[in-house]
């Protein structure tokens, strides 16, 4: 018995990255579509949604780790920030200019920060 007493568990949650990565792969296949505009597919596409797929989720499991530690305002506008960026630099690939896809960006954010807040306060 003090032989298993001695194993240290950890208590992570087993699938705190299923959703960061399911963004992050939805994500990069949209922006590697967007990029492709018409033509075949070629490996720069690919390269790019990979990339950006990447981002994205490594972003999201980061700001999934360190939530806990954020009060509600703070952590909503975390969120706001994470998805208005992301969203407006997808509406930058459509051949936007950087004012329409920066007021997009913040448009979309802005939404964001008002579902995450009435989310936090409510639930939490």
């Amino acid at each position: 018995m003090a032989a298993h007493a001695a194993v240290r568990v950890r208590h992570y949650r087993s699938r705190a990255w299923a959703l960061p990565v399911t963004l992050g792969v939805a994500y990069g296949f949209y922006a590697g579509f967007l990029r492709r505009t018409g033509r075949d597919v070629n490996w720069g596409d690919v390269l790019f949604g990979v990339v950006c797929g990447v981002i994205v989720a490594a972003l999201a499991f980061g700001l999934g780790r360190i939530q806990q530690s954020l009060s509600h305002e703070v952590r909503a506008a975390a969120y706001a920030t994470l998805f208005g960026g992301a969203m407006g630099y997808l509406f930058s690939q459509t051949g936007a200019s950087v004012l329409k896809s920066s007021v997009m960006g913040l448009v979309l954010g802005g939404a964001m920060l008002v579902c995450a807040f009435y989310v936090f306060h409510t639930r939490e």
